[in-house]
């Protein structure tokens, strides 16, 4: 895979995570870049859910949009 793919990969992420927590911001969403924790904790803030859903949460999309965390900027 060459950078402009890699790139593109990774947008695509970004809106899908957009897409499906409208609430959370680009900031939020650039802790995804190797911040995994921090981003389960501005989930949680922004969605007023516990720590194990908004993980939950996460593996589920991550299943869900074939993005899982091995293959991802989000590991």
């Amino acid at each position: 895979m060459n950078r402009e793919q890699a790139e593109g990969n990774w947008n695509q992420f970004k809106g899908k995570v957009k897409e499906t927590w409208g609430k959370l911001t680009d900031d939020d969403i650039a802790l995804l870049e190797g911040k995994r924790d921090k981003f389960f904790g501005r989930l949680q803030e922004a969605h007023g859910v516990a720590r194990e859903e908004g993980e939950r949460m996460v593996k589920d999309f991550e299943k869900s949009c074939g993005c899982s965390s091995k293959s991802s900027k989000a590991a």
